[in-house]
C-alpha cells in the first residue's frame, strides 16, 4: 500500500512540474482572485456582527424604548408566516412586559393581494393589542426602506426592533444609520432550512446594508410625515420616554425628519 502511495505521490509531483510556468501563475492568480473574492463578500458580514452585537439580547434583557419596530417576513395564505409569528409574539411580550408603548409594523403591501401589514396588526390587535397602539407602514419593503420611513415618515428615534437572530444586526446597523437609536431582540429559531436559507441571504444582505449605510438613499416610496406612532405615545399618556412623561404632547417621542 505504501509503495502505491509513494508511486501516485511522485505521479502527483511529475504532473505539477510538467505544468509551464505560465500555467501556473494563471492559478496562482485564479486561487487568490477567488480568495479575494470571498474576503470582500464576507467582510461585510463581518462587520455587521463585530459592529451590532452588544445592542443584540432577549426580551428579558431589552431596555426601554418607546416604539417596538416588527420587520415582515412572509404570509402564509394570508396569515403571518411561522417566523413572523414569532417576531409578533416577542413584540407582543415587550409590550405586555411595558418595556415599548407602541407597535410599529413593517412589511410589503406592494399590490392589493399581498399585505403583510394589514396581517401583522390583525395578529396583535386579535391578541390584545389595542389598534391605535399598532401602527402600519405599508411600504416597508426592504430593511432599509423600514428604517429610514420608520425615522423621517413616522418619526421614530429610539426603538427596539425585533427579528430572527440572524437578521437583527443588519436591521440594527441600517436603523441606526437612518437616525434610530436602536436596540434588537433576536428571536431564536430552530437551524432547520429556512434558518440556514435566511443566514445565507444575510451574506448578500450585508453587502447591500454597507452600500446603505454609506449611500444612504432615499426609500423607495417616502411620501408626507404621519403621525400614527405620535397618536400611540399620546394615547398611552407618554411623551416617548418609557421612564415616564407628561403625556399631552401628541408630538413627543417623534423627531425631525431625517
Amino acid at each position: 500500500m505504501s509503495t502505491i502511495l509513494r508511486c501516485a505521490g511522485r505521479r502527483a509531483r511529475a504532473g505539477w512540474l510538467a505544468v509551464r510556468p505560465a500555467d501556473r501563475r494563471r492559478q496562482r492568480r485564479w486561487f487568490q482572485a477567488v480568495v479575494l473574492c470571498s474576503v470582500l463578500g464576507l467582510a461585510p458580514s463581518a462587520w455587521l456582527y463585530l459592529a451590532e452585537s452588544a445592542r443584540v439580547g432577549t426580551v428579558a434583557d431589552a431596555p426601554e424604548a418607546p416604539v417596538a419596530v416588527v420587520f415582515g417576513a412572509g404570509l402564509m395564505d394570508g396569515e403571518p408566516s411561522p417566523y413572523l409569528a414569532h417576531r409578533l409574539d416577542a413584540a407582543l411580550e415587550l409590550y405586555r412586559a411595558h418595556k415599548v408603548r407602541a407597535i410599529l409594523v413593517t412589511g410589503d403591501n406592494g399590490t392589493v393581494q399581498y399585505d403583510e401589514t394589514d396581517a401583522m396588526r390583525a395578529y396583535l390587535i386579535e391578541r390584545g393589542v389595542p389598534a391605535v397602539r399598532v401602527v402600519g407602514d405599508y411600504a416597508g419593503f426592504d430593511t432599509w426602506d423600514s428604517c429610514s420611513r420608520a425615522h423621517r415618515i413616522f418619526g421614530v428615534d429610539r426603538a427596539l426592533l425585533v427579528s430572527q437572530t440572524f437578521h437583527v444586526r443588519r436591521a440594527l446597523a441600517l436603523c441606526r444609520a437612518a437616525g434610530i437609536d436602536s436596540y434588537a431582540v433576536g428571536v431564536e429559531e430552530w437551524h432547520d432550512t429556512t434558518w440556514k436559507y435566511g443566514g445565507l441571504r444575510e451574506i448578500g444582505g450585508a453587502v447591500k446594508a454597507a452600500a446603505n449605510v454609506l449611500l444612504r438613499p432615499d426609500p423607495t416610496l417616502l411620501g408626507p410625515r404621519e403621525d400614527g406612532v405620535a397618536r400611540a405615545l399620546a394615547d398611552a399618556g407618554e411623551d416617548g420616554d418609557p421612564g415616564g412623561g407628561t403625556g399631552g404632547d401628541a408630538d413627543a417621542g417623534a423627531g425631525p425628519n431625517g
